[in-house]
């Protein structure tokens, strides 16, 4: 388990899990989680590290241990509390990696602060394109986040309901570890009569919707200062056939092989496994530490 640190932000400290290095020299690398996750949404990553490199991953504000943390929330918001990360810490630049939301906050953080951030590592996230015809901001957000939305005003009586309701996600389908176990219990806070997540809804909705409509944050990937990765699940976040990205939406966004960013599929993988599954734990472990190769075939 990762030991627990602060670092002064605007209006408080954040929250940051410290995987510490056990290679002398080591570098030092910094994880953004997703929408409605916490820092230990880096477990796998931090065990294929194996100790070379150490691995910052925080709390954004209002989630897990940030939750009391306040707004203003959304994605420029959380991108300047990386760089004061990465600045309270004594680093840069950096590497810096983002899963899902985390992906956007990244490139963004690499936008505004280019004397920070040295390389980006973007996993399921950071490419945004225009929702169908017809489809509003709130029916997008919860189409798209499906159980991780809906559990936000849920009340769960103990722990064991808690780990049942993320068991019966069909994304987990391919099996449940103590990692993701931690992970989803250090989202768990008191609340009424129960237990409930830590989540705060208002954080989310306004971050959700950045992701969805935000310019700025849309058009980060394309105006990254540094280098960049970009690794992909071939399925979505519910396990349905399509993912995200696929290599036509990739191309409609911009991103063909003439962008600088580099992107590569994680077979056999949803949008949660691409970052707890082997193949696409080794490949933005490998990419964290400047060795990345292409994902192999399984993703067990």
């Amino acid at each position: 388990m990762p030991e627990q640190l602060g670092v002064p932000v605007p209006g408080g400290e954040l929250p940051v899990l410290r995987w510490p290095a056990t290679v002398p020299g080591a570098p030092t690398v910094v994880a953004v989680h997703g929408i409605t996750g916490n820092g230990l949404a880096w477990f796998e990553v931090a065990r294929r590290l194996a100790g070379r490199a150490t691995l910052l991953a925080p709390d954004l504000r209002g989630r897990g241990a940030a939750r009391d943390l306040g707004g203003p929330y959304g994605l420029a918001r959380h991108a300047d509390d990386v760089a004061a990360l990465i600045t309270g810490f004594g680093l840069g630049p950096t590497v810096v990696a983002g899963h899902s939301m985390g992906a956007w906050v990244t490139a963004l953080a690499a936008v505004r602060h280019p004397r920070l951030v040295g390389r980006v590592v973007l996993v399921d996230g950071g490419v945004g394109f225009p929702l169908p015809e017809g489809v509003g901001e709130q029916d997008a957000l919860a189409a798209v986040l499906g159980p991780a939305l809906a559990r936000l005003s849920m009340t769960f009586p103990d722990r064991q309901a808690y780990r049942e309701f993320w068991q019966r996600h069909p994304a987990f389908a391919g099996g449940w570890s103590e990692g993701i176990d931690r992970y989803v219990q250090r989202d768990l806070v008191a609340g009424g009569s129960g237990l409930r997540s830590s989540c705060v809804r208002a954080a989310v909705e306004t971050d959700g919707a950045q992701v969805l409509l935000d310019e700025e944050a849309a058009g980060a990937v394309h105006r990254l200062p540094c280098p960049g990765e970009l690794f992909w699940a071939e399925r979505g976040l519910l396990d349905e056939p399509q993912g995200l990205y696929d290599e036509k939406r990739l191309a409609a966004a911009g991103l063909d092989r003439a962008h600088p960013v580099r992107t590569s599929p994680v077979p056999d993988s949803n949008h949660y496994s691409v970052l707890w599954g082997r193949a696409g734990a080794e490949a933005v472990a490998g990419a964290l530490l400047g060795t990345a190769s292409a994902p192999a075939a399984a993703a067990g």
